[in-house]
């Protein structure tokens, strides 16, 4: 048995820990652990006096490992590891033993159990910490400039932030112009401003800043290396317009004969032609060709845009580009996509006509939309004389999406009042829940309310055109309770608005496996922890920001893209950074050359030593996750920090008797392992 002094530590995390767990008894007990010579128990173990426990037990008792009995490692182990440093000891011969979520909360009824098993988890840990060994950081150079992926207001104001602060940037986009959702949008609630007046500078300062290099129609293919040094490629598709002699001036667009629905700007209620530019404020101002839609590129012929270029900027034959850069971190604001709301055909979308998905209807009711801002029925004539707004299409439904879109309730607000300001219609608003939380909201809802908005709380069960009583020809019906009163309600109206949820882009697991981070069960981007760190993520130099995260509204979504920026600036000025030296090593005396290890990589950080005949793990774009070790037949791959012999120690630690004999601890007998 190893001479190691352990120390062991354990926090009652106010009542989340200690209400289940007897804490004082497996304080007690611990103490009784082989190498184990120092056994407290405190409040609060995070806070400063927590921390200096276990500093000055370092200092006085001499200890060579700790063990701290707390939260999940995710929050706190960057603490303790710190403290240990500051003591004099290496920060990698600490493990930290989660009794909470792993003990406590799983065991909330039965303080026998929560405290047996917080036992075995202190066991195993303190049998981990001792065969752990001494690590050293590396310490990685930090490039300059940074790339931002999306261009809606959460990449402008990141992108923004960075280069004001004089620090070159990249930004991708890959629609043809920035300006994101928040560009279809007429006013924004609560204080009713036009959202062009607000976003258009942005973009312009966004298209003509020295230190930003824009690339629109373009696309993040490859993501290469570690943070400070991440070699990205990326994608510029051909717009076939010559950027370089294109004035932006329309000619092109105006004699293009080809007219199809816009799905992507107008949201299908407008049309553009072959050769478009998506809105009039585009940044940057050059058209694209959309070569699925032109009728050159279908039967060879037409070529009008080329005949009234007047400077010769249509090229037929441009190809795509493909850029290689070198960006020390990545910001992520690809932003979100609106749900589709034929998948529940009770609401008759796509069946009924003059029920509107609430992004058609901001684009309606946009004085440069395809109405020119009047609010009609799809006729493109009458004004509706009675409008429903239904809340809750596709989110907080366990059918669709459980989660809340957060804007939702404040945008069918903003619609009520717009309805009544451009045509005096009667609105029914039909919600769940009224989510009116943030600054000014509220104050926003009782202003509907005295606007004379009817308010019905229920969920809508259908929506139909099946007239059965007398002034219902020839209206939408929409029938759902009204669970205040405790009756049906059955309202006739000319238009239905349905208020569609926030859903992750179509390709947002992809993307995360691009960019090597992880997506939440509904395919929102991971933040490394919600509270304390929601712009950063698991890979250490890539940042997200905004509605990829989650549902926000357009202050939210500001405010973490300037968050995100903050933190590159932080590494930027700092010009290096410590990187974990938790990584894989491979005995190269012993390897086979089978090259497993190669093909399961996902980081691709296993490269093949040709004149050697064995692979080798460049420390640099390792992440430590383990699937080389795994996977190796061999068995000659080890991963630092998690090798076979602390691993075996920590489960063989998990499974002693905690009971124990007459007070002392014993193990359970172990079963044989092959190979050792």
């Amino acid at each position: 048995m190893s001479e190691e002094r352990v120390g062991v530590y354990v926090c009652h995390c106010g009542h989340n820990i200690a209400g289940a767990v007897d804490v004082e008894h497996v304080s007690e007990w611990a103490a009784g652990l082989p190498n184990v010579v120092v056994s407290k128990d405190y409040k609060f173990m995070c806070s400063s006096l927590g921390q200096e426990l276990v500093e000055e037990d370092i200092r006085e008792q001499g200890l060579t490992r700790v063990v701290v009995a707390a939260c999940s490692p995710h929050m706190h182990e960057p603490t303790f590891r710190a403290a240990c440093q500051r003591a004099g000891l290496n920060p990698y011969l600490f493990e930290m033993a989660n009794i909470r979520e792993h003990a406590s909360w799983v065991h909330q009824h039965s303080v026998e159990d929560a405290t047996e098993k917080a036992k075995a988890t202190i066991a195993g840990a303190v049998a981990r910490v001792v065969e752990l060994e001494p690590l050293e950081p590396f310490i990685a150079e930090i490039k300059e400039p940074t790339l931002v992926v999306g261009g809606g207001i959460a990449g402008i104001n990141a992108a923004l932030e960075i280069a004001n602060a004089g620090h070159p940037v990249y930004m991708v986009e890959r629609e043809p112009s920035i300006g994101g959702h928040m560009a279809q949008l007429d006013k924004t609630f609560p204080t009713l401003d036009c959202s062009a007046c607000i976003l258009t500078p942005k973009m312009f300062d966004v298209g003509n800043h020295p230190n930003i290099t824009l690339w629109t129609y373009s696309e993040v293919e490859q993501v290469d290396g570690y943070i400070g040094n991440f070699t990205v490629r990326v994608r510029k598709k051909a717009r076939q317009i010559n950027t370089e002699l294109c004035t932006g001036c329309g000619d092109c667009w105006s004699r293009c004969p080809a007219k199809v629905v816009d799905e992507v700007f107008e949201a299908g209620l407008g049309y553009r032609t072959a050769v478009y530019r998506p809105f009039p404020q585009a940044v940057p101002k050059y058209p694209v060709i959309d070569r699925e839609n032109c009728i050159y590129y279908q039967k060879g012929t037409c070529k009008a845009c080329e005949k009234f270029c007047p400077t010769g900027a249509i090229d037929f034959d441009e190809e795509d580009e493909i850029a290689v850069i070198n960006v020390g971190n990545i910001v992520l604001a690809t932003g979100y996509k609106t749900f589709d709301p034929r998948v529940l055909p009770q609401y008759g979308y796509g069946r009924l006509a003059n029920v509107f998905t609430s992004m058609e209807f901001e684009r309606m009711v946009n004085a440069s939309g395809p109405t020119d801002g009047k609010i009609v029925l799809r006729d493109g004539i009458t004004q509706p004389e009675n409008v429903a707004i239904v809340h809750c299409i596709g989110s907080r439904d366990k059918n669709t999406n459980p989660h809340c879109s957060a804007i939702c309730c404040m945008a069918a607000l903003k619609f009520s009042h717009l309805v009544k300001e451009k045509t005096g219609a009667e609105v029914y608003e039909f919600y769940i829940d009224m989510r009116t939380a943030y600054k000014d909201y509220e104050e926003f809802y009782n202003r509907i309310l005295e606007e004379g908005t009817h308010m019905i709380r229920g969920r809508v069960a259908e929506v139909t055109d099946a007239a059965r009583l007398p002034g219902e020809e020839g209206k939408l019906i929409v029938q759902a309770e009204d669970t205040l009163i405790g009756v049906q309600r059955r309202i006739p109206v000319d238009m239905v608005i349905l208020m569609v949820g926030m859903e992750p882009q179509a390709d947002s697991i992809d993307v995360s496996h691009r960019f090597g981070i992880g997506c939440s069960t509904a395919g929102f981007f991971t933040e490394r922890h919600p509270k304390l760190d929601p712009a950063a993520t698991m890979s250490d130099g890539v940042f997200i920001a905004g509605t990829c995260q989650g549902p926000k509204d357009i202050p939210t979504t500001v405010a973490q893209g300037a968050a995100a920026a903050a933190r590159v600036l932080t590494l930027i000025g700092k010009g290096e950074v410590e990187i974990e030296p938790i990584r894989a090593y491979i005995n190269e005396e012993r390897c086979s050359g089978c090259r497993v290890c190669n093909t399961m990589c996902p980081y691709g950080a296993i490269d093949w030593i040709e004149d050697l005949g064995v692979s080798r793990v460049n420390p640099a774009l390792c992440k430590g996750c383990g699937t080389c070790v795994a996977s190796c037949p061999s068995q000659v791959i080890d991963g630092q920090h998690f090798t076979f012999d602390a691993l075996m120690a920590q489960i063989e630690g998990v499974l002693w008797d905690t009971r124990g004999n007459g007070g002392k601890v014993t193990y359970l007998e172990s079963v044989p392992v092959a190979g050792k």
